[in-house]
C-alpha cells in the first residue's frame, strides 16, 4: 500500500509553466503514472515514469511540453509543464502505475490555464 499526494496546481497563464509534485508516503516500486481530468471528460493519462530505470512514456498531447522526473531520495515524482495551453485545463492525479486502472491514487491538484 502507498499514499500519494499531488501539489502544485494553480491558475496560470496560457503559455506559463507550472510543476507538480506527487509525494509517497514512502519508497514504492511501482511506476507512477500522471493523469487528468477536464470538466465533462473521462479521465486521460499524462504521462509515466519507471520505478525502475525513470524511463518515461508521454501521451501525444503531453510531448515536447511536459516533462516527468523523480527524486528517489525525497520518494517524489514530479510533473513539469511548460506552455501550458487552456485545453490543459483539469484536475491532474498521480497514481501507482501507468494505466487507468490503478489501486492508489492521490487526490488530485487542480490546474487552470486562462487569462
Amino acid at each position: 500500500q502507498v499514499q500519494l499526494k499531488e501539489s502544485g496546481g494553480g491558475l496560470v497563464e496560457p503559455g506559463g509553466s507550472l510543476r507538480l509534485s506527487c509525494s509517497a508516503d514512502r519508497r514504492t516500486s511501482y511506476a507512477i503514472g500522471w493523469f487528468r481530468q477536464a470538466p465533462g471528460k473521462e479521465r486521460e493519462g499524462v504521462g509515466c515514469i519507471s520505478s525502475k530505470d525513470g524511463s518515461t512514456e508521454l501521451q501525444d498531447s503531453a510531448k515536447g511540453r511536459f516533462t516527468i522526473s523523480k527524486d528517489n531520495a525525497k520518494n517524489t515524482v514530479y510533473l513539469q509543464m511548460n506552455n501550458l495551453k487552456p485545453e490543459d485545463t483539469g484536475v491532474y492525479y498521480c497514481a501507482s502505475g501507468c494505466g487507468l486502472y490503478n489501486d492508489y491514487w492521490g487526490q488530485g491538484t487542480q490546474v487552470i490555464v486562462s487569462s
